[in-house]
Order: structure tokens, then C-alpha cells, then sequence
């Protein structure tokens, strides 16, 4: 259990609250790695009665197809034409990806033709999911699998991007879940361990799953070499008794095999169900050393018609990796192989790769992706991906009427008549229409239900799989090294009283706002946690017509060095709107004696505001007012609190030199680099903590998300550390 000190709550311009604290003194729950996937009402994503897919067109040398129009484009479902309603080409990640989709599916808007809903975040980015297929991976793809990985984060990985690895077999744990920082992707990809399943029995010859299968569809030279083997050895046995316990022999090995792929379809199938709840475009990476199609003894087939059809509801487009890399046959020295000299064996097995392959394949050409099969350049086939599905047209159709009442699946063409030699990628399922009837049943179970309490719900929320946006809420996670009690953490939590609802009670407008949060550990067990309720007040409503009035609440605790995750929910009683956030932080040891720093503490100043501070011995708060959303105004100064921690001493005046440099970048290119510098020791009284301050000008900067990246050199030690912050301007 972590230790905490009491919460500080702090108002900001006329808004005044009133608090009543409270704590839970047990800890949260583990957050749910698993949610119980969505059903079909919870999924379906059909505002009026428009219907989507998203398209993507390449010449013949793979290079996308600007410039096309909606006429050039012809749909068909079911062999019957259906006219485009809504066409529109579509940058994945962009700000206006969302209200595109949306506009395609038909939602309402307002009088001046806005979308009802919130706004959309400046360069959102991409949402891209690996999923490893672990129980169906190898000893020897692992390494190769673990570099791809850490050379996508590496290298591919966009500054805006937001990425999850998960596996099958729920490994990873706490760390599989989106995030855009890469020490938490790092740290998930160090957990994928082998989890190697074996079907095969102890029974000689040695079956392998493939044999059983052909087995099992009465491959005939297969199942006589298996019934001969079985006659030699027990000379008294009929042919008919040695043929059944070879079908018996095989049908076991499928039973085992099927469970397994099971559950690597059962866990894709949840995640592409619950990524529906996520804004724009998905991308998954599935990767896997495949795995074999058995309708007889399992049900692969339904599942991949499922995955497909969520796919085609979330947005979601699936590249499938084949982990084998290059490989020209399964069979190596260390597979155990049946001796066969007769050659039935390998003529029988000799379409296995292909075989294993099969339902990857499918998965990718049914979502609109690509299989990645036989290379060595599976990172090659990922940067292909990620430039293939950065662009797509996006068409919207209206289905008749019998379309959505018959709630069956629909196949779809789309041609470009004009231009043969095009090639269209699109999913190859459209949506199976879930009928009105039955949306209508399930709408009425959920309404039957008894409510529950509000705090249930918060918390529910708070540990769900992805934030909530419906209330907007800012959570900025700092820490510095303290004297006597260790490193301390300062969750800010900040709330726009815009937000808020407002009744008027008394003289003054009066809001409620619960708030709850919890801090986790990299292994998602839950420490010490929080809850309160604020009463917001203000003196008239015309300051809540003011910008800037926003409620920010502050939450500290201190923590032994480690790899952290706070989660705060809030609830606005007058609404019923829930907002969750979340953020990752991690504690050096400090006592490990290592060049380190502590969080980079930003505040504004505005233009005109005078600009002299002392650089030495400040707390942060005295710094500038904290921008806990870090959002800036264009033209405004970024105020900068960081300190440096460890720095060596130089033998010659027990003085340390270190040097200083401060970045700002946008999709990884320096837009500003300022000179390295000397931090002064002038007055500092501690030199193992060295502050430095600094304002960073904004001036000429265009509206978007940057990234704040602070080094420095200990040139005693020969050591560097870094920072990085991101922030917005506006």
C-alpha cells in the first residue's frame, strides 16, 4: 500500500469550492484485461440508415490513387447496385477523421450543419493494435517478433500515435493496453514469453495436427500408412479396429487443437468488438505462426465471420504477420516425423504451410488488409501497412429495407469501371444487420435492469478498457524528490466549469462533482486510491460564460521507484457525464546514483507578463500557474521547472558541470532548438538537485500537438537524461 499525503484541492478565478473529504481506505479492484466483449446492439455503428465502408485504391505500383471521384466508383451488395450517398476522401488520424465517419453514418447536426458531439483533439493519431497470437508462436520467432516490435516503437512509431500490444494469453497483463508511451510498450513487449501448446500424443508413429486433419477428411494414403504401422505392431488386429483407432487417434489431437485456436480467435474477436467504442480507424497487426481451419471439431469459420463483421462495425482493417518469417516447410530436425519410406507421408503433408496460413489470409482480404506471408522483412511489411492505410475513400450506402430486417451477412464489390487496372482493397463482408426485433428485445432487458448507483458506474468506467471522453477531463502526473520522504507524485486534475452543469440554489450557481482515482503499478495491482465530492459555486453566470474558470484539484502520494499508472474518473451530478483519464509515470531510483530528472513542471506566460524570475530554489507553484491540460495559447511562453538529479562533482572544485538543451518537436522534426547551456550552482544549496527554469517561446508556432524534449549532459560523468512532455498549442 502506498502511503499519501491529503489531497489539495485549489481554486482558479472566481469559482470557489467547497469540499468534503473522504478516502477509501481499501484498494481498487484490478482493472478488467478482459471485458466482456459488446454485443451486437452495444456495436452496431448506424446513425439513421446509412451504412459505411472504407476503400482503398493503388496503382501498379502500390502507390495510393488520389484524384478519384464518386462517380468513378460502382457498388454492388449481393450483385445488386446500390448508389453512393456519401463519399469522401479520408486521412486516418486526422482531426477530421471522426466527423467524416460520422457524417457518413448520418448522425444529427446542428442548425449551422456542426455534428452534435464533442470536438475532436488537434492531430489525433493513429490507433493501432499488435496482436500476438502466443499460443500459436514458436522459441525461435520470439526474438524475431521482439525486434519487430521495438523497431516499430522505435522508428514507425507516430507522436500522436496510440499503440497496444496484446497477446493471447493475457501475458502482458496491466501493460496491454493503449498508450502512447514508449517505456510502457517497451516494458510490454519484454513480457511476451513462449506459451508453445503441443496436440501431439505419445502414440508412435508421431501424428502431427496437419496429418490428423487430413485424417479426420479421409485422406486415404495418409490414414493406410497410420492403419499399417498400427497392424505391425499388433499382428491380431482387424483392419477395421486399427482404421478406428486412427480416426479416434486424430480426433483427439483435433479436439485439443481446436480449443486452442479458440481462443486466439475468441481474444481477436474481443478486442476488435470493444475497439468500436474508439474514435476513426483501427489498425491490428495480427501475428502468428498460424494455425489450422477445423469446421468438424471446432467452429474457426463461424468465428472468422464474426471477427470480420465487427471489423466492418469498428473500423477496424487487419494486416495478418506470418512469424515464420521465410520458410519454405514446416518439417525441421527438431519435428518428430513419422519414417516413411514410401513417400505418402510428405505427398499427403506437402500443402501444410499453405494450409496454416489459410485463415490469416482470410482475415486480412475480408477486412480490407493484407497478409505478410514468407519474408524476413516483416518490419518492411508493417511500414507498408501503416503508409497503405493512411489514406482511404470513404462510401456510404442506404440498404433497403429488407437488408436490415433479414440479419444476414452481405457480400460487397466495388469497382472503378473506368480503370481496370486499379487495384480496390475492401472488406469482402459487410455488416450481418442485426435485426430490429432483436435490437429492440435487447434495448428492452437493458431498460428492465435495475439502475445502478452512480459511484458503481464511475468506478466501472474508471477501470474500464479505454477512457471515457464524454466529460472532458485533463490529468497532468508530476514528481520530484523530496528530502525526507522519497520521490512524491502530484496528480492535477482539471475540469472547465463549461462542462459542468449548473442549478441555481441560493444566490450563487452551485454544481456537484464526484472525482475518484487510484494510482496502479506496472502489474495493475491497485494502491492508494481517493474519492471526493466537490461542490463547485460561482458568484454569477456570467463568470461561467468567462474562458478559462476551470476547477483543478490536486491529488499527492509518495512511491518507491517504479513504473505507475493514475486513473481518475469524475461524474457530474447534474448531467449524469462521466470522464476518465489516465497516465503513466515513471520513478527512477534515485539511489542507484545515476544522472536523472525529475518531470518537466510547465506553466504560460503570456507576452506582455514580465518575464524575470530567480532560476534557482522555486517550487513549482511559484514557477507560473501549472497548465494541468497543457494546452498553450499561440504566441505565449512556455514556462519550464525541471531538476537535475546525481550530477557528479568535478575533482578539482567539488562542483558540478552540467549542461542543458531544450527541443520542440512536431511528428519527430525540431521546430526549436535552443543552445545548450550551463546550469548555474549559484545558491543552490542541494547539488544533487539542480533547477533550472527557463521560458520557451511559442511565437510563429501553428496550432497542433508538440512535444517538449528537455537533455541534459553531465559533462563530469560523461552521462545524458532526458524529458519529454507533451503539449498543445491553440
Amino acid at each position: 500500500m502506498f502511503t499519501s499525503t491529503k489531497p489539495i484541492v485549489r481554486s482558479v478565478a472566481a469559482a470557489t469550492l467547497c469540499c468534503c473529504l473522504g478516502f477509501i481506505s481499501q484498494a481498487f479492484s484490478q482493472t478488467n484485461q478482459n471485458p466482456k466483449p459488446a454485443t451486437d446492439d452495444d456495436i452496431v455503428r448506424i446513425q439513421s440508415d446509412l451504412v459505411q465502408t472504407d476503400v482503398m485504391v493503388f496503382d501498379k505500383q502500390g502507390r495510393f490513387v488520389n484524384g478519384l471521384k464518386q462517380s468513378d466508383f460502382e457498388l454492388r451488395v449481393d450483385g445488386k447496385s446500390q448508389p453512393v450517398q456519401f463519399f469522401e476522401r479520408v486521412t486516418a488520424g486526422s482531426a477530421d477523421e471522426e466527423a467524416q465517419l460520422s457524417a457518413a453514418r448520418g448522425r444529427p447536426t446542428t442548425s449551422k450543419g456542426k455534428e452534435v458531439s464533442q470536438s475532436v483533439p488537434l492531430d489525433r493519431g493513429r490507433t493501432i493494435f499488435f496482436y500476438v497470437d502466443d499460443l500459436h508462436l514458436s522459441a525461435r520467432d520470439l526474438p524475431y517478433i521482439r525486434k519487430l516490435l521495438l523497431s516499430f516503437i522505435e522508428k514507425e512509431m507516430g507522436q500522436n500515435d496510440m499503440v497496444a500490444i496484446a497477446s493471447v494469453t493475457g501475458q502482458i497483463g496491466f501493460l496491454q493496453q493503449l498508450s502512447d508511451n514508449k517505456t510502457v510498450l517497451r516494458a510490454a513487449v519484454d513480457r511476451l514469453k513462449v506459451r508453445p501448446y503441443s496436440v501431439t500424443d505419445m502414440e508412435r508413429p508421431p501424428m502431427s495436427e496437419y496429418q490428423a486433419l487430413l485424417i479426420d477428411r479421409y485422406d486415404r494414403d495418409l490414414t493406410d500408412f497410420f492403419v499399417e504401422q498400427i497392424m505391425r505392431d499388433f499382428p491380431g488386429i482387424s483392419r477395421q479396429q486399427a482404421e478406428a483407432q486412427v480416426q479416434g487417434r486424430a480426433h483427439q489431437i483435433l479436439v485439443q487443437g481446436a480449443n486452442v485456436t479458440t481462443n486466439t480467435l475468441a481474444g481477436l474477436e474481443s478486442l476488435v468488438r470493444s475497439s468500436s467504442k474508439l474514435a476513426g480507424r483501427k489498425l491490428v497487426f495480427f501475428i502468428s505462426s498460424g494455425f489450422f481451419m477445423d469446421d468438424r471439431n471446432g467452429d474457426s469459420s463461424d468465428r472468422l465471420r464474426r471477427i470480420t463483421g465487427a471489423a466492418a462495425r469498428s473500423g477496424v482493417v487487419i494486416y495478418s504477420l506470418d512469424a515464420r518469417a521465410l520458410v519454405a516447410s514446416l518439417a525441421d530436425a527438431s519435428s518428430p516425423v513419422a519414417f516413411d519410406p514410401t513417400g505418402r507421408v510428405d505427398r499427403s503433408t506437402s500443402g501444410e504451410l499453405i494450409a496454416s496460413q489459410d485463415a490469416l489470409n482470410s482475415l486480412a482480404r475480408d477486412t480490407g488488409g493484407r497478409a505478410v506471408f514468407n519474408t524476413n522483412a516483416l518490419d518492411a511489411g508493417v511500414a507498408k501497412a501503416l503508409k497503405e492505410t493512411s489514406v482511404y475513400y470513404l462510401l456510404a450506402w442506404k440498404p433497403d429495407q429488407g437488408t436490415l430486417v433479414n440479419g444476414k451477412a452481405r457480400h460487397m464489390a466495388v469497382t472503378i469501371p473506368s480503370r481496370p487496372d486499379l487495384v480496390i482493397r475492401v472488406r469482402q463482408g459487410v455488416l450481418d444487420f442485426q435485426p430490429n426485433a432483436a435490437a429492440a428485445a435487447t434495448k428492452t432487458r437493458e431498460s428492465a435492469k435495475p439502475p445502478k448507483p452512480p459511484a458503481v458506474v464511475l468506478r466501472e468506467e474508471m477501470t474500464a478498457a479505454y477512457p471515457n471522453p464524454d466529460l472532458p477531463v485533463a490529468l497532468t502526473v508530476n514528481y520530484l524528490s523530496t528530502a525526507d520522504k522519497g520521490v512524491l507524485i502530484t496528480a492535477s486534475i482539471q475540469l472547465s466549469t463549461e462542462s459542468l452543469t449548473f442549478s441555481k440554489e441560493g444566490e450563487k450557481p452551485k454544481a456537484l462533482l464526484d472525482l475518484i482515482g487510484a494510482i496502479y503499478n506496472d502489474q495493475g495491482k491497485a494502491g492508494d486510491s481517493f474519492t471526493d465530492r466537490l461542490t463547485v459555486t460561482a458568484s454569477s453566470l456570467e463568470q461561467l460564460r468567462q474562458k478559462g474558470q476551470d476547477v483543478i484539484y490536486n491529488y499527492k502520494v509518495y512511491v518507491p521507484p517504479g513504473l505507475y499508472q493514475i486513473r481518475v474518473g469524475a461524474r457530474d451530478s447534474g448531467s449524469g457525464k462521466i470522464g476518465t483519464v489516465r497516465e503513466w509515470v515513471e520513478i527512477p531510483n534515485l539511489a542507484s546514483h545515476q544522472l536523472t530528472m525529475s518531470s518537466l513542471f510547465a506553466g504560460e506566460r503570456a507576452p506582455q507578463a514580465s518575464a524575470s524570475f530567480t532560476q534557482t530554489n522555486q517550487e513549482a507553484d511559484q514557477l507560473a500557474p501549472l497548465r494541468v491540460d497543457r494546452r498553450f495559447h499561440r504566441n505565449s511562453y512556455l514556462r519550464l521547472l525541471v531538476y537535475v538529479y546525481n550530477a557528479m562533482r568535478a575533482p578539482t572544485d567539488a562542483q558540478p558541470d552540467v549542461a542543458l538543451q531544450i527541443q520542440i518537436l512536431r511528428d519527430q522534426q525540431p521546430v526549436v532548438t535552443t543552445p545548450l547551456k550551463k546550469i548555474s550552482t549559484d545558491g543552490v544549496a542541494q547539488l544533487d538537485q539542480l533547477p533550472y527554469a527557463a521560458d520557451v517561446s511559442l511565437d510563429g508556432l501553428a496550432a497542433g500537438r508538440y512535444e517538449l524534449h528537455v537533455t541534459t549532459i553531465d559533462r563530469v560523468s560523461k552521462s545524458s537524461a532526458s524529458r519529454t512532455m507533451r503539449f498543445e498549442i491553440e
